[in-house]
């Protein structure tokens, strides 16, 4: 058990023949308790202190194990955000490619229709061409034909053309009457 500055007060050393003088360590003790009950003083500041700073550290302890498991939740999560981030990357670039290739194909399919198209719509301008071509070289061969001039040589018996009228009139009025 510890000393505490009252044992040190209470002591009683036994007396002999020649002792210590008993002013002198009377004197001398009640320098130690001093000296001692400072020491004590001091040790019970630096008890406190050093259980301040142990309740200090637990603490900074427990903020650099939540930091760290802070920091791991974090790592994974950024690592999770990076995975999924790069697989739906890879989704759009297939999708794009798909897209890509369907317009390519759809494109193509549209260009081959239209160029058969247009192929047929030349052979098609051909033919007109060439018909109408032949039905102005017939009418010309028509009016070129000598018919005409003996059409118009023709000579009709002699009628009153106010007769003549009145016959065109009467077989158009039948003809209107008959639809």
């Amino acid at each position: 058990m510890a000393l505490t500055p009252l044992d040190i007060h209470n002591k009683e050393f036994t007396r002999g023949f020649r002792g210590y003088d008993e002013d002198e360590v009377n004197e001398f003790l009640d320098q130690v308790i001093k000296d001692y009950e400072i020491v004590i003083r001091k040790k019970k500041e630096l008890e406190r202190e050093v259980e301040q700073l142990n309740e200090r550290v637990g603490h900074f302890n427990n903020i650099e194990t939540t930091l760290n498991k802070s920091i791991l939740v974090a790592q994974e999560t950024a690592e999770d955000v990076k995975t999924n981030a790069a697989k739906e990357a890879k989704l759009i670039v297939k999708e794009a490619e798909k897209n890509a290739d369907r317009i390519i194909n759809e494109a193509l399919s549209t260009s081959r229709r239209l160029s058969v198209e247009v192929e047929e719509m030349k052979k098609q301008a051909k033919v007109f061409k060439m018909r109408l071509r032949m039905l102005v070289e017939a009418q010309v061969d028509m009016i070129d034909n000598d018919d005409w001039d003996q059409l118009l040589d023709t000579q009709f018996p002699h009628a009153e053309p106010a007769q003549l009228e009145e016959e065109e009139q009467e077989e158009a009025d039948k003809e209107y009457a008959e639809k």
